[in-house]
């Protein structure tokens, strides 16, 4: 089976290819036979040769061809060097302060200066339409 998953990518049969050409292979496979790409009348063809190319590379991507080993693109490396996944190792680096206090400020600011623009707008107004009531403002 490995050696039908090769030849569909465009290895010879008896080859070793390392993760990066297979998926090299893979991408420029999936780009020639992409079911969009086709008119109506060879989409069926189409579907099922993208889904034969995708099966070939899940097979040579997951699992040990002649006792090569094909991780995928080295996603689990940094868990298993650190402990700690890259995001989560990236996530918290940093001051939190440095991104909470531009948005204090803009809230801040915001509030100041409709407070502002308020009482301005209500002595206008006063000023314009005076109270005889001595209960209103």
């Amino acid at each position: 089976q490995e050696d039908e998953a090769k030849i569909l990518l465009g290895f010879p049969p008896n080859s070793r290819p390392d993760p990066s050409q297979v998926k090299a292979a893979y991408r420029k496979k999936v780009w020639e036979s992409h079911p969009d790409l086709f008119p109506d009348d060879q989409k069926l063809h189409a579907e099922s040769m993208f889904k034969s190319i995708s099966e070939a590379y899940s097979c040579l991507e997951s699992g040990d061809v002649k006792g090569q080993h094909y991780s995928r693109s080295g996603m689990y490396s940094r868990v298993v060097k650190t402990g700690v996944p890259r995001t989560y190792a990236y996530a918290k680096r940093g001051n939190a302060w440095l991104i909470g206090a531009p948005f204090l400020l803009i809230v801040l600011g915001t509030i100041g200066l409709g407070g502002v623009k308020a009482n301005r707008a209500y002595n206008m107004q006063k000023q314009t339409f005076p109270s005889h009531n001595p209960f209103l403002p």
